[in-house]
């Protein structure tokens, strides 16, 4: 079942395409600011590694890259170049969605900083949205994380390496409100749509970011996932590959001594997918 804002956004969309409703200069003012702001936030200087301190926005991420963060910064690969664009993407998709929400006369809680108290510590986060008493995340996404990564509560679960749950758990949490879901934007065509949270179980989720802290502090550094085995044409072929959960970790190259990314070396493609070899036997 659609979320009631959901379709309300959409006929909204739906007038706009026909050129039967406006955009009011409210509005466009309130888009213009935020991004702006965004503007400032993101081409200001913050954006450098080091500085290390847990935030609702890290508190999901693997423990074993959280150790990188806190003790080897500077061992992480550089961000590209694109960086900062993609980054204003998503801060202008979520300026925009909130003006699209306001015209589709969907009322909301706008984004506010909370503090998570615990008992081990005390995190601080800014949610994005609040509707109908629930918190909400606004997300922008690839064409592929929008069809399989957000397909679902259960497809994002197994491939939640940025830690979205744990982070609309603390912004719950932290605020009283209720668990909500995530606003998600197809940045490849427009598309979106409301992936609720079903299934998120609170108390579970803020105990493993309890845990999270406490592994933090304790400072010992653990690898959280292992090698796989390659397959080729559904047989082994006794090269061990890095974990997909690894594939976007800026500090896989150090964890992961010898680490070597090439063209897959039992295919017979023209152009043949990069695999991340961690041993080979077989070539």
């Amino acid at each position: 079942m659609n979320h009631p804002a959901e379709i309300a956004v959409h006929q909204y969309m739906s007038d706009a395409v026909k050129g039967n409703s406006t955009m009011s200069e409210e509005v466009i003012k309130q888009v213009g600011n935020d991004v702006m702001d965004a503007l400032r936030r993101q081409f200001g200087g913050g954006n450098k590694r080091g500085d290390f301190h847990l935030r609702m926005s890290n508190l999901g991420r693997p423990t074993c890259q959280l150790w990188y963060d806190k003790n080897k910064p500077e061992v992480a690969l550089p961000f590209p170049t694109t960086f900062i664009m993609n980054m204003m993407l998503g801060d202008i998709v979520e300026a925009v969605f909130k003006g699209l929400l306001k015209e589709a006369g969907v009322k909301y809680e706008d984004s506010k900083e909370v503090t998570l108290d615990l008992p081990n510590a005390s995190i601080k986060g800014t949610y994005d949205i609040v509707i109908d008493g629930s918190v909400d995340d606004i997300k922008s996404s690839s064409q592929w994380s929008y069809n399989n990564k957000f397909d679902s509560f259960t497809s994002l679960k197994e491939m939640d390496g940025f830690g979205y749950i744990a982070q609309l758990a603390g912004y719950a949490k932290a605020s009283g409100k209720k668990v909500g879901g995530w606003w998600v934007v197809n940045k490849a065509n427009g598309d979106f749509k409301y992936v609720p949270a079903t299934g998120l179980n609170l108390k579970e989720e803020i105990h493993n970011i309890e845990n999270t802290i406490d592994t933090v502090e304790n400072n010992t550094f653990k690898r959280c996932f292992e090698p796989e085995m390659e397959t080729f044409r559904g047989k082994e072929t006794g090269n061990k590959v890095l974990n997909k959960h690894c594939t976007f970790c800026s500090y896989r190259f150090d964890c992961w001594k010898g680490l070597k990314e090439l063209p897959a070396v039992m295919s017979q493609a023209k152009s043949p997918k990069t695999v991340a070899y961690i041993e080979m036997k077989a070539q």
